[in-house]
């Protein structure tokens, strides 16, 4: 992923620098989503048809990989878009009637730039421009602390801006949706971020053996004595100190690895302990506990859907979120918030604006469509959605562009282009519409 971030108008730089570490008879591996262009590689490689933990799928020639057979690279480098020209063209007439809405935030941005900027309410807006042309800066460091100022009267200060206006009013909170690490310990997990893992403590505590013991939920609670290994205090790894290296990690010694008690580990349900569940897949869990009569785990199984619906069916239930990419701990939380959408009436009730920073960094083809869904889901909720992308299928089934530049740094920060992605094709100073066409 050697050239991620870059726009098209920069790739061209990590091209040259590839091409002279292989003249220089040194070799080039970069790990990245196959384009048509890509064919015209020396060798590619495909790892899992499906995002199964199943190790390598093929190796091949790039004449082979067109005699491979069916996988989603082929389908997805066959149809070089998710949405076609038909498709986008609904898109576009959708977008139309969203935005007849009339619900918008402005800004004025003044001193060195002077501009105006306007981002429709209940729609997905995408900031776009090539690298170093102000995205994040207008999202991430005036618009966020800017409109949670606004709502909640705190916060820290927003960078320069003359003023907020608009239907603010329209919306009730902000959530700046980031890649970092989804919790501050080790033991955090995208079951218990969601708040799943009560249910599942909960389960295993109403079975026959752990009554008879006295087992509470907080038995198999990872940040609680009382059930979790006292030596690598649930976390199932000590850290041996070196002085004069960096420290090890290895495997605790009392629990192998399992986090817990010999007797905790007794209690099982429907055959599995708490240590069988943690080790499973959210795609297994949900067969698992999908299949069962009780009502509690039918509960789960619902809870870990929003989980496949953002591409994250191979992670395990207990995987630690130091072992997370920035991407997938960015999709849990999505993930979150359309499970609460679900579940909780407090976020229910509520119109959210959220904000990404390239949520597609580290997706196939196949992951964006299934991002963009999410994003879909959002939307009928009546949040609102800004993200920052250069993902041209993202950029495609927006509803709002709004791209910045032309260049970078000091060329950069200027307001090239407004409008629906349709429009956008007509924007001859733009570098994004020149790639969309």
């Amino acid at each position: 992923k050697a050239a991620k971030g870059y726009w098209g108008s920069k790739s061209k730089h990590f091209k040259m620098a590839k091409e002279a570490v292989m003249k220089s008879g040194n070799y080039a591996f970069a790990g990245r989503r196959m384009k048509k262009r890509d064919f015209r590689r020396l060798w590619i490689t495909r790892i899992s048809a499906g995002c199964k933990a199943n190790g390598m799928n093929y190796s091949t020639f790039m004449n082979g990989l067109k005699k491979a057979g069916i996988n989603l690279n082929r389908k997805m480098l066959s149809e070089m878009a998710i949405y076609d020209a038909e498709g986008f063209k609904a898109l576009a007439e959708l977008a139309k009637s969203k935005l007849a809405t009339g619900n918008i935030i402005g800004m004025n941005i003044g001193e060195e730039r002077d501009i105006n900027v306007k981002f429709p309410l209940g729609v997905l807006t995408v900031v776009t421009g090539v690298s170093g042309s102000g995205k994040s800066s207008l999202v991430g460091d005036i618009l966020y602390p800017a409109v949670y100022r606004e709502l909640n009267h705190t916060g820290s200060a927003p960078g320069t801006f003359r003023g907020l206006s608009g239907n603010i009013d329209r919306i009730t909170q902000v959530e700046y949706v980031d890649q970092n690490p989804i919790g501050k310990s080790s033991r955090s997990n995208a079951v218990t971020y969601l708040k799943i893992y009560d249910d599942i403590r909960k389960l295993l505590s109403d079975q026959q053996y752990a009554k008879m013991n006295g087992y509470t939920p907080s038995h198999f609670s990872f940040n609680m004595d009382g059930g979790r290994c006292p030596e690598c205090q649930g976390e199932g790894f000590v850290k041996i100190g070196m002085q004069f290296m960096a420290d090890v990690s290895m495997v605790c010694e009392a629990c192998g690895g399992k986090r817990f008690k010999p007797d905790i580990l007794e209690v099982r349900y429907k055959g599995v302990n708490i240590d069988d569940i943690l080790n499973m897949s959210v795609e297994e869990a949900i067969v698992f506990f999908g299949s069962q009569d009780d009502p509690t785990a039918k509960r789960i199984a619902e809870r870990l859907q929003p989980l496949v619906d953002v591409g994250l069916s191979y992670i395990k239930l207990g995987q630690s979120s130091s072992t997370l990419s920035g991407g997938e701990s960015q999709r849990i939380k999505l993930a979150y918030f359309l499970s609460m959408n679900d579940t909780g009436s407090k976020v229910k009730n509520q119109k959210i604006l959220f904000i990404f920073d390239e949520p597609t960094t580290g997706l196939h083809f196949y992951d964006v469509e299934k991002l963009l869904k999410s994003f879909d889901a959002l939307l009928a909720k009546g949040h609102s959605i800004v993200v920052v992308e250069h993902n041209l299928d993202v950029i495609r089934a927006a509803d709002w562009v709004i791209d910045l530049g032309p260049e970078a740094g000091d060329a950069g920060g200027n307001l090239v282009f407004a409008g629906t992605p349709e429009q956008l094709l007509e924007c001859e100073g733009s570098y994004t519409a020149r790639y969309l066409r």
